[in-house]
């Protein structure tokens, strides 16, 4: 009887010693798995590329604001009408920071027409886009599924935003090549930044959590200026 007491003791211990080894080896590879994600969303913190995007502000300004926006996304037109003018107060203004529009097509056919609008825009009259911008986001309906974008309404902004406008002109501007490569540059910087949500916005390459935070934003922009 004893030693079978002492041989299942001894299975007892050896069993612990397995078990303890396979939870010390998950704990390993899960903590490898960890450090691998955080390289590679450190390897992504680099501030953007804005050559040749509509840019509100000094280029050269320390602080780069990126907006990926999608003109069909209320939550993009609640940032223009909420956090947009402050931004532009506080940190615009001033040259401390500039802001950047990279369209964003998450809404299929009418977010591309949209995107085509302002990047026509943007090559017909640049100075007039970010009022473009603006009064397209108030067009927006209250109804999310309404569809609204239409050539005839992108036509109507443009009208209202830059003066003396070539309405022909600017309805061949939106199949140009230089606009589809210009929507298409903007659909690859949002793969390449695996942007999933609308509005995103980056500050000197750092993804905010959440883009309403005002407060949040100010301490990474002074955070970002301190450090300059």
């Amino acid at each position: 009887m004893g030693e079978q007491k002492k041989g299942s003791m001894k299975f007892i211990v050896l069993l612990t010693v397995f078990v303890i080894g396979l939870v010390t080896v998950f704990v390993v590879l899960d903590n490898r798995g960890e450090q691998s994600e955080v390289t590679d969303t450190s390897a992504n913190q680099e501030p953007i590329s804005t050559e040749n995007q509509p840019t509100l502000g000094d280029e050269d300004a320390p602080v780069q604001i990126v907006e990926f926006g999608d003109y069909k996304c209320p939550s993009c037109k609640a940032w223009s009408d909420q956090i947009y003018p402050q931004l532009k107060e506080d940190y615009i203004d001033t040259g401390d920071a500039s802001l950047s529009f990279i369209n964003v097509l998450f809404h299929g056919q009418e977010s591309a027409l949209a995107a085509k609008g302002g990047e026509a825009i943007y090559q017909l009259a640049p100075e007039a886009f970010w009022d473009f911008n603006k009064n397209l986001f108030s067009e927006q309906p209250e109804s999310h599924d309404e569809q609204w974008i239409t050539e005839d309404k992108l036509v109507e902004v443009a009208k209202n935003s830059v003066e003396n406008l070539d309405e022909e002109k600017f309805k061949e501007s939106l199949t140009t090549d230089g606009v589809e490569e210009a929507v298409s540059i903007d659909e690859d910087l949002v793969e390449q930044y695996e942007i999933q949500q609308t509005p995103t916005v980056m500050i000197n390459g750092q993804i905010l959590e959440n883009p309403f935070d005002y407060e949040k934003i100010k301490s990474v922009i002074d955070e970002e200026l301190e450090d300059k």
